[in-house]
């Protein structure tokens, strides 16, 4: 585990390739701050539609380590025949029940994703007997689709809140005012409804896109996201970074 720099100035260190969940021996990558004083907050990161991408958020979980947090980004394919219900289930099992022997402190984690996973992440606080009965501690979307089924529940979190459910917990959203893939009226659409159904929610717009919001440009020759040092997309990256050591109530 080679130590790198969060954005905080804080060596960090990544522990790659952990196991977790039986249905297909997926894997994960742990980012924390080296030499971290004592337990740490946990958050995890899912992202989106692309299958097993979890690198594609490695600079946003350097950078929330930097912030004292222990990340967890988890690999989950899509294109399995449950859309990868299984893998972000089993991922979430884990950041549970494994991440104290990582550094964790035991609390329930903040639940974060980009894109699809944006989605995923505030189904499983709207519908918490997707998991046997349990919220996160927060829910954090970024640059999410709100009104498609969610790859966890299988229903638009939009439907759910028009249903009368509850997420139970704070929303906090993110989303580039230049995205052109999914446009950031889906989380004011999002932030609306939630408000009109009596949650707390709050909604920041940094000036970045798509792939900006999570501090990462679009390679169109790889067909993927790639790390950046594109201004706009670091600083929408200190945004997120410091809103997820802020949600989990990190003290670093």
């Amino acid at each position: 585990m080679a130590p790198d720099m969060g954005m905080a100035d804080t060596a960090v260190e990544t522990e790659r390739g952990l196991v977790y969940g039986s249905s297909s021996g997926n894997r994960l990558d742990a980012y924390r701050p080296v030499n971290a004083p004592g337990p740490l907050p946990v958050v995890l990161l899912w992202h989106g539609i692309g299958p097993d991408e979890r690198d594609i958020l490695a600079p946003l979980a350097r950078a929330a380590a930097g912030h004292g947090l222990l990340a967890l980004v988890p690999d989950w394919r899509s294109d399995a025949a449950d859309g990868g219900r299984a893998h972000l289930l089993e991922s979430l099992a884990f950041a549970r029940e494994e991440a104290g022997g990582l550094g964790g402190d035991g609390r329930p984690c903040v639940l974060a994703g980009w894109s699809a996973g944006a989605g995923a992440a505030l189904g499983v606080a709207l519908r918490p007997e997707s998991t046997d009965g349990r919220r996160p501690r927060a829910v954090v979307g970024l640059a999410g689709h709100y009104g498609l089924p969610a790859r966890t529940t299988g229903t638009p979190p939009l439907t759910d809140l028009a249903a009368g459910r509850n997420p139970g917990v704070p929303v906090h959203l993110v989303h580039g005012s230049g995205d052109t893939v999914l446009p950031a009226r889906h989380s004011h659409d999002l932030a609306d409804a939630l408000r009109a159904a009596g949650a707390a929610v709050t909604l920041r717009g940094p000036e970045t896109d798509h792939a900006g919001v999570i501090m990462t440009e679009y390679d169109a020759t790889a067909n993927r996201c790639v790390p950046t040092t594109a201004e706009h997309a670091l600083r929408a990256g200190r945004t997120v970074a410091g809103l997820l050591a802020e949600v989990a109530g990190s003290t670093a």
